[in-house]
């Protein structure tokens, strides 16, 4: 894939593409060459995975990208708390359906959303980090700016967990509806698990950020031309040495990268 415009803002790498299908396939080019060459040196490879519409250009492209998935153990990022077990909102029920259920990863490992216990939950999913420290991490950027449910407000890039309970802001639960995974506000849960925003960008892995539309654009546009603040939690991917973030036109539109 070729991009239509490429800059380098602070340490984050930009590309920007002509159509989300352009996009989805760069993006997951990208984390694909970087697990291949992982697994030349090692049995196996940790990758975190967000779970959004906005990241279906990129399964679908991981799907035919003839990576081995039997040697890669497989996370996700956050979890609404309190949904039925079989809902499809939720972010792991996401997953099966469009990724996992469709490869052999070597594991793939839930945030339960109806433990009892939410806290103990997250010391849960903690420890299998831990034990599994990611190697590449496939994530997006919210409306709000947000990484996972690292809401403005929330975000912490100094947070001590790895895991946590996460209140849920009303642009992020707006967005929900927008995506069309809710109908209303109204059944957008308040609470979710999450992982925390030093979880999602360790210095070590790879980060490839895949953000297509235009109700992306502001966002973006706080990311790359505002100032590194938890008001833009994704701001902090400009600080990291091994980030990409793939855009297409319609989320770079507020950038001045592209003409529109």
């Amino acid at each position: 894939m070729v991009p239509i415009a490429q800059q380098k803002i602070d340490l984050l790498e930009v590309s920007v593409y002509a159509t989300r299908k352009e996009m989805g396939q760069a993006a997951a080019d990208l984390g694909a060459a970087r697990i291949r060459e992982l697994l030349k040196e090692r049995e196996s490879v940790n990758i975190i995975l967000g779970s959004a519409p906005s990241q279906l250009e990129l399964y679908a492209a991981l799907l035919t990208s003839g990576l081995d998935f039997g040697r890669i153990h497989a996370f996700h990022m956050d979890e609404y708390l309190g949904l039925a077990p079989d809902a499809p909102q939720g972010f792991g029920n996401y997953l099966k359906e469009h990724l996992f259920q469709h490869a052999g990863f070597r594991s793939v490992h839930y945030i339960n959303g109806q433990a009892d216990n939410p806290a103990a939950e997250c010391a849960r999913y903690a420890a299998l980090l831990e034990a599994y420290p990611p190697d590449v991490i496939f994530e997006g950027i919210g409306e709000n700016g947000h990484l996972a449910f690292n809401d403005p407000g929330v975000a912490d890039f100094h947070d001590p967990a790895r895991v946590k309970i996460s209140n849920m802001d009303e642009v992020c639960r707006a967005q929900q509806v927008h995506d069309g995974c809710f109908a209303s506000l109204e059944e957008v849960p308040r609470q979710a698990v999450t992982l925390t925003i030093p979880q999602l960008t360790p210095p070590e892995a790879t980060l490839v950020i895949t953000v297509p539309g235009p109700t992306k654009a502001q966002a973006v546009y706080h990311t790359l031309c505002g100032p590194i603040t938890e008001a833009c939690p994704a701001s902090i991917l400009r600080r990291h040495p091994h980030a990409t973030l793939v855009l297409d036109r319609d989320a770079a539109a507020n950038t001045g990268l592209v003409k529109v």
